[in-house]
């Protein structure tokens, strides 16, 4: 039987909100775990347009700051599945800022999260593959297989780390 195969722009999700000063730091700046919030909400939802099954966050592989996000900005995410492998995927979540008096737009953040499928028993479950079609999508692509087996060496350090921590306790 073939796999199920998604088109990358099918799994495409977005969301826009306005900070609020309840929503900053002490220098006006929307705070790091408010959009980390942002970014595994909108992560899931690409993730569950790709296997329409349950999901769960795996990691976080990075979230990058790249600029500031003021109070009064519109913040959007943009997340799309980029790779997938047997019951993981790849989501990768594009933050832009948007000054609304003016309409400047800025790269805010860009972050790669692991989701995996789960069954009706919380188990594993295969994933449909993605399928890129533009230059970008298919930059993306490529490179994920390279970004997984990074995920892979880390998972295997931090698990060298818990046992070490364990071990002391």
């Amino acid at each position: 039987m073939e796999q199920q195969k998604v088109f990358m722009k099918d799994t495409i999700a977005i969301k826009t909100a306005l900070v609020f000063p309840q929503d900053t730091n002490m220098h006006g700046t929307l705070f790091g775990g408010k959009l980390i919030s942002y970014i595994d909400d909108i992560a899931s939802i690409s993730a569950l347009r790709l296997c329409k099954t349950p999901v769960v966050t795996a990691s976080i592989d990075s979230v990058d700051f790249i600029k500031p996000i003021r109070e009064g900005d519109a913040v959007t995410l943009e997340a799309m599945v980029t790779w997938t492998g047997n019951s993981s995927m790849e989501v990768l979540v594009k933050v832009t800022s948007e000054h609304l008096m003016t309409g400047k737009k800025s790269l805010a953040a860009l972050s790669f999260l692991t989701f995996v499928s789960l069954n009706e028993d919380g188990k594993p479950n295969p994933v449909p593959k993605v399928v890129p079609e533009t230059e970008y999508e298919k930059w993306l692509h490529d490179t994920g297989e390279e970004r997984a087996k990074h995920r892979k060496t880390r998972r295997l350090q931090s698990k060298s780390l818990i046992d070490l921590i364990s071990s002391k306790n």
